[in-house]
């Protein structure tokens, strides 16, 4: 719960600060209820009983920038999606030539397909995995006692696998919308998709093919660098060169922040380095979650047997890490858009 509490300034006049720690200035007993002030920064602030509403517009805002980061690369994942899965349209070109072939083939709207299912899922997505990250975080240091890189590792690992299982039905859905050509669509849109789905392959359980994988390389992705790596980068960057790298908080003068440019490229190296080791179970996930849609979806029916079909029939550099390369284009502007509007959003909503 965020907790507004009265300091002193330097100037020795009362200003108000939100905090998600006890504060230090004076002792709170407990059952003694903490002070909550009205206003924040000169701006009326209702906090509600047991849940900050400064949280909520924090989370809210970190919706938005997964939807401005997914809607910039949205093309880019759409070539992906048809390359790992080797549609027959275009499993004899590269990243390259794909991305000039859909367009001429479908049109550049070609390039989008998918995309409103992805917004839809990108909104919930952002907010779920940035509410359970703060909560989860609570629960780990009251009654595990962990704190520091560890404490945010696991936060963030539990943090991504609840925002995956909770939106996967629209991920999945997304990828059958994406892999259709012009001329061939067998789902005419995303409701049609999760009638098809839920009346073909089994009910609710035909939306979670794939889901093992995921989960599997959320730990990696979502944990150690969608969080640690990001902060470690930006704990080393502001602790070792602060005036080369960091800037003062517009919110407030008294706390350093990472300057935009620096932001966008540890947001980029973070996101590179998580899509290298998780990528293989990327693929894996995607030939799942296409299913029936594949004429050998019998063979990739489980993980383990996904990866081995993938990997005899078509090697490491063509089958478990084919598009990469692409990837590399698609996740370095899609983190660093995100996490440079999510530090911006902090500093707009005066939470630093």
């Amino acid at each position: 719960m965020w907790l507004v509490y009265v300091s002193e300034s330097a100037r020795g006049r009362r200003s108000c600060r939100l905090s998600v720690r006890r504060p230090r200035t004076a002792a709170v007993t407990p059952g003694q209820p903490a002070y909550r002030c009205p206003r924040v920064a000169g701006r009326r602030a209702a906090v509600s009983k047991g849940f900050g509403i400064p949280l909520v517009f924090l989370s809210l805002w970190k919706g938005v920038a997964g939807c401005c980061a997914k809607t910039t690369t949205a093309p880019l994942d759409r070539v992906k999606i048809l390359l790992q899965a080797h549609n027959h349209h275009y499993k004899h070109l590269g990243v390259f030539s794909t991305l000039c072939a859909v367009p001429k083939k479908e049109g550049y709207l070609g390039l989008y397909k998918g995309n409103g299912a992805m917004m839809i899922r990108i909104f919930p997505y952002g907010a779920i995995q940035f509410m359970a990250f703060d909560q989860y975080k609570k629960v780990i240091k009251k009654h595990l006692g962990i704190s520091g890189h560890v404490h945010r590792l696991m936060a963030g690992s539990m943090a991504g696998i609840t925002a995956v299982i909770c939106t996967y039905p629209l991920d999945m859905v997304r990828v059958r919308l994406a892999f259709q050509v012009k001329g061939e669509h067998k789902y005419m849109g995303i409701i049609h998709a999760f009638k098809m789905i839920y009346t073909k392959e089994g009910g609710f359980s035909g939306f979670y093919r794939g889901l093992m994988p995921t989960v599997v390389g959320m730990a990696p992705y979502a944990g150690k660098f969608f969080f640690f790596t990001f902060g470690t980068l930006k704990s080393i960057g502001l602790a070792q060169a602060p005036n080369l790298l960091g800037r003062p908080s517009l919110d407030n003068p008294d706390v350093l922040v990472l300057k935009t440019h620096i932001n966008l490229l540890c947001g980029g190296i973070a996101g590179a380095i998580a899509q290298t080791i998780s990528y293989p179970l990327d693929v894996t996930r995607r030939r799942m979650q296409l299913g029936a849609v594949l004429p050998d979806s019998e063979k990739c029916l489980t993980m383990v047997q996904t990866l081995k079909y993938v990997y005899q029939q078509h090697g490491i550099r063509r089958g478990l890490y084919r598009g990469l390369s692409l990837n590399y284009i698609r996740c370095i502007p899609s983190q660093a858009v995100a996490f440079t509007t999510y530090e911006l959003m902090k500093q707009f909503l005066r939470l630093n």
